[in-house]
């Protein structure tokens, strides 16, 4: 086969081109990024920072709650992550005892409310948003089955409900433990263990999500799901036949939080992440999934959660629900397993 000069001119051209493509490519720093936010608010995050910092790329590693926590303490010798985004500050807690975060004070850090915040200065974590509890009830399966809507959690120990709810794994689940242990707080731990002897009475399984109870009930599965309130609105913007119920002794809560894991090989590009998880920008996007967010003002209006939603969060002891996460899931497990759902 002959080739022109021409031709060969082109070829040339279009090799160079390839490579300095691969090369701009090449020079991206790999940010590998461990995570609990749900998935489908991973995508627009991503692509929020990326564009923000077109020289860094993202790598999620996801999974529930308590697996994340789990393997990060498993990988604690040999640290594989970078960052770690959107994981409960009760689990952000037990990294810092653990000597796992890098302390740093991200651009804009006096903008946080100090109660969504890691109180040391500068902090081993910054929150980014409040997620809370919330109950998803199916009102076609309970019209079926002449099952009213609750409006407490102790209206869920009623025999009306028996086999028809279903809640989170606290073990898994940060949503499910974040309910576990604001019922520890509310009524102290007599009382609440009493409580959720009731409730196991009639809870059909624990799954192993915060979010599969409701989409589960939104499915017609069950009546009702203990969930969140970001899965909740989601699912009844899909059309589904479900109320928003938000018990009246309080919410359990925590926060999804943002910090740097110790080890890093990327500690600019990781420091880089945390400036934009508090900007404007980011939480303009999580703004649009959780009625709280971390900078005061920027919270917008969601549509099913009440006005008044941050004064129904119960008192919420971050320090003590990680000192005592160890114990409390162990007495759990011991009462309750029995209704786990398959892993």
């Amino acid at each position: 086969m002959k080739f022109s000069f021409a031709t060969f001119g082109r070829l040339a051209a279009a090799a160079a081109l390839s490579a300095l493509a691969f090369g701009a490519n090449a020079q991206k720093t790999q940010l590998t990024v461990y995570t609990a936010l749900e998935t489908d608010q991973l995508k627009a995050y991503k692509e929020g920072f990326e564009k923000a910092n077109p020289n860094i790329e993202i790598t999620w590693v996801r999974d529930s709650t308590g697996i994340i926590t789990a393997k990060l303490l498993a990988e604690k010798n040999n640290p594989k992550a970078d960052v770690v985004m959107g994981v409960a500050a009760t689990s952000m807690a037990i990294f810092d005892t653990e000597g796992m975060l890098v302390p740093y004070a991200p651009a804009g850090l006096n903008r946080i409310a100090a109660q969504y915040r890691d109180p040391k200065n500068p902090p081993a974590w910054v929150g980014m948003d409040v997620w809370g509890a919330t109950i998803c009830f199916n009102t076609v399966e309970a019209a079926k089955r002449n099952i009213p809507k609750p409006e407490t959690w102790r209206d869920l120990t009623k025999p009306v409900y028996k086999g028809q709810i279903v809640m989170p794994h606290p073990a898994s689940s940060g949503t499910g433990f974040f309910d576990v242990s604001a019922w520890l707080q509310l009524w102290g731990e007599a009382e609440g263990w009493k409580y959720m002897d009731g409730l196991h009475e009639n809870i059909a399984q624990y799954m192993h999500s915060g979010s599969r109870p409701c989409a589960a009930v939104a499915a017609g599965e069950y009546v009702v799901g203990i969930s969140f309130e970001y899965r909740a609105n989601r699912e009844k913007a899909r059309g589904a036949p479900i109320d928003l119920v938000f018990p009246k002794e309080g919410l359990g809560w925590d926060l999804e939080a943002i910090g740097i894991h110790k080890g890093t090989k990327n500690m600019a590009a990781a420091q880089k992440l945390l400036d934009w998880s508090i900007s404007d920008e980011a939480m303009g996007l999580y703004a649009a999934n959780f009625a709280i967010v971390a900078v005061p003002g920027l919270s917008k209006p969601l549509p099913n959660v009440p006005a008044d939603y941050a004064s129904r969060l119960v008192k919420n002891d971050f320090a003590w629900a990680a000192k005592n996460r160890d114990r409390i899931l162990a007495e759990w497990g011991k009462r309750y397993e029995s209704k786990a759902a398959p892993k």
